[in-house]
């Protein structure tokens, strides 16, 4: 059997979905690291591995990150994996179900064919027991942090994977790789952390940059969207209809009267394509005897 992949991107974050029914590849932590690597494999900020079909038709999905560490979501790997699912025959309708580590979401195809979808992402929190934040029971809204010697004011918040939003007067990507990668690992957050460095533009748009848990700078990222836009509408900086702006494009953010998020945006086919055996034996050399496909937690 040939090991198939197919590559996606929304809005330059792209993604390999690896659908098991298709690659009998064992997909393990080095496995994952390689596959994405842009220098030794096919290279991509992530994996989407999946569906995992349960008897009752759900459908189940894993999210890996380039340094083998499972993301429990992601807006645009969503968005990706729903185009998958309609080209693939999995999809039987505009509406479906996909559930994640980070939770249950709902898709709606605003085109047949994938390229435009809506995302039911859920509600945001800020408690700091669900992101998680250390210390006191609260929620982490306009916190300080200390990075080096420097004082910032952070807010901190979970869609079913953790963020962390500084306002800042400007952003760019060299704030996001300075300052990114210190906050993804300060002490604060035991789970590390998504990072968005926002710039409020009008009540309908912000502007952010972001450094991306297990990935790194990224040019565009979904739930990234829907942090910085509900942060910065908690904060009475903006109305309910938010447009993201990031340097891979736009993403439309919608919140709603119980502050559940929507999030609209396109997705890009890059190519399909098979595994060379050379390449497959590489993965199978790295990786102990008998080793399973990884489906912690997810329906089989």
């Amino acid at each position: 059997m040939s090991s198939q992949f197919f590559k996606y991107h929304a809005l330059g974050n792209d993604y390999i979905v690896i659908d098991p029914a298709k690659c009998p590849l064992a997909l393990t932590e080095n496995a994952v690291k390689l596959i994405c690597n842009r220098n030794f494999g096919v290279g991509a900020d992530g994996i989407l591995y999946g569906p995992f079909l349960s008897e009752d038709g759900a459908i189940s999905l894993q999210i890996f990150n380039p340094d083998g560490s499972e993301a429990e979501k992601s807006g645009n790997g969503l968005r990706i994996f729903s185009r998958y699912l309609v080209e693939a025959g999995y999809a039987q309708s505009m509406d479906f179900q996909i559930s994640t580590k980070g939770g249950l979401v709902s898709v709606h195809l605003d085109s047949p064919d994938g390229k435009l979808t809506t995302i039911s992402m859920g509600q945001l929190t800020f408690d700091s027991r669900r992101i998680p934040v250390r210390g006191p029971t609260r929620e982490v809204i306009l916190e300080p942090i200390e990075i080096g010697n420097q004082r910032y004011e952070i807010s901190a918040a979970s869609i079913g994977n953790p963020h962390c939003v500084m306002i800042c007067d400007k952003v760019d990507k060299l704030l996001a790789t300075s300052l990114g990668p210190l906050i993804e690992c300060h002490s604060m957050f035991p789970n590390r952390t998504n990072v968005q460095f926002m710039k409020i533009l009008d009540r309908n748009n912000i502007q952010i940059e972001i450094w991306e848990r297990g990935v790194g700078y990224t040019l565009a990222s979904g739930s990234s969207s829907c942090a910085a836009a509900r942060v910065s509408f908690r904060l009475g900086e903006c109305d309910s209809e938010i447009k993201v702006h990031m340097p891979g494009g736009v993403i439309d953010i919608s919140i709603s009267d119980d502050f559940s998020i929507n999030m609209r945006g396109e997705v890009s086919s890059v190519c399909e394509g098979i595994f060379a055996r050379e390449f497959e034996e590489l993965l199978r050399s790295q990786e102990p005897p008998n080793t399973a496909r990884r489906q912690e937690g997810l329906a089989t």
